[in-house]
This record gives structure tokens, C-alpha cells and sequence, in this order.
């Protein structure tokens, strides 16, 4: 089944996305407004900074209808400030920071350092076979609590490093950096699942 697969493509990583999404046999496009959200089965909120994604977001007129997607069952997958972007709440929010919301998880901002403080480590991730997923973590949040909706998919350090929701999908850290596309995988698959189901 052919899906399509957005990027919201407001600043950051958006063309390693794309690139992992079509290695994982989905259709891949940016969005950048409302229209072009309407148009994806699933959605994928790259890293980059997460207070300057959520203004243009607002900035946009994004943030209201990725919430009501959201809300509304679409499939998402945030990687990095895209998982600060889908927690309910922010321990340590920047002034005027909002959140799309979707995973019922407190997030830490910057919790494993600055930018040069940046580093790879193997991560066992549930759902995704074979060798450890290779995690790039770059200024990276990490999860201080989940609430009983959510699922702990992986941790490192003893810290929790990727949660999974009913449709939601978050990684502290960015496959889309090393070449290893099981995540995006992982996450189509929950697309052509979702569209499946929706289409019975």
C-alpha cells in the first residue's frame, strides 16, 4: 500500500527525512501549510529547535490543525525537538513554546547537553529487529515521566529515549542521520496500518 508521508519542513532536518521515508517505500513531501498537512497519511516533526519550530508553527497556521490531526488519529513520528513538539508538557519550556501534544509525556529540554557535548551510542529499540538501532543525540531531550497511555520503547543511560502512543512515535535522538531507515520503517508501517483500518 502506497502511503504518503509528510515532513513538516518549517527548519531542521527535513531532507534526511525524506530520504529515509522513500527508503522506506513511502511517498515523501513537505508541508509547510494546512492544505499540504490534509494531503499526508502520517507526518514526521524533524529535529532542529524545538521554540523556533513551534513559532512558525503558530506563525503558519499550523499549530491548531497538527493538534486537531493529531487528536483525530494522524500518524506522527517526532525525532529529537519533534519529540519536545509531541509531549503533553515541557519540564523547562522557553517563553511563548507550545507543543502539538499527541504523547502523554514530560520532556526535558537539552537534558543529555549542549551541541558539543553531541554523541552516537546503540540503542535497543522494541519493535525494531535485528542489531541496535545506532542513536545520534544532538542536544537531545530525554523523557522524565510517562503517564499510563504511553509506551517506554527504549532507553539509554537509564534515561527514556523513545515512547510510542497509539499512533504517536518519538526518538530522542535522529535515525535519519546514519543510514539505518528501520525506524522510519517501523513508523510507515504504522501509517499503512492506520490507513488500513480507516479504510475498512
Amino acid at each position: 500500500m502506497t502511503v504518503i508521508i509528510g515532513v513538516l519542513a518549517l527548519q531542521g532536518d527535513v531532507r534526511e527525512h525524506l530520504v529515509a521515508l522513500a527508503a522506506a517505500d513511502a511517498v515523501a513531501r513537505e508541508v509547510r501549510r494546512p492544505e499540504e498537512l490534509a494531503e499526508v497519511d502520517g507526518l514526521v516533526i524533524p529535529g532542529g529547535e524545538s521554540t523556533t519550530i513551534s513559532k512558525l508553527a503558530v506563525l503558519f497556521g499550523l499549530m491548531e490543525p497538527l493538534r486537531a490531526r493529531v487528536r483525530d488519529g494522524l500518524p506522527v513520528y517526532g525525532t529529537c525537538a519533534g519529540m519536545i513538539m509531541l509531549a503533553d508538557k515541557i519540564l523547562d519550556p522557553r517563553s511563548g513554546q507550545e507543543t502539538v501534544g499527541g504523547i502523554d509525556m514530560i520532556v526535558r529540554r537539552n537534558a543529555f547537553g549542549r551541541q558539543n557535548e553531541s554523541f552516537e551510542a546503540a540503542v535497543d529499540i522494541k519493535g525494531v529487529t535485528g542489531d541496535p538501532v545506532e542513536g545520534v543525540f544532538i542536544r537531545a531531550p530525554w523523557v522524565e515521566s510517562v503517564g499510563a497511555g504511553a509506551e517506554v520503547l527504549a532507553e539509554h543511560d537509564g534515561h527514556v529515549v523513545a515512547v510510542r502512543q497509539g499512533n504517536a512515535l518519538a526518538t530522542s535522538f535522529h535515525p535519519e542521520l546514519t543510514g539505518d531507515h528501520r525506524v522510519h520503517g517501523l513508523f510507515a508501517d504504522m501509517v499503512r496500518a492506520n490507513r488500513a483500518r480507516r479504510s475498512l
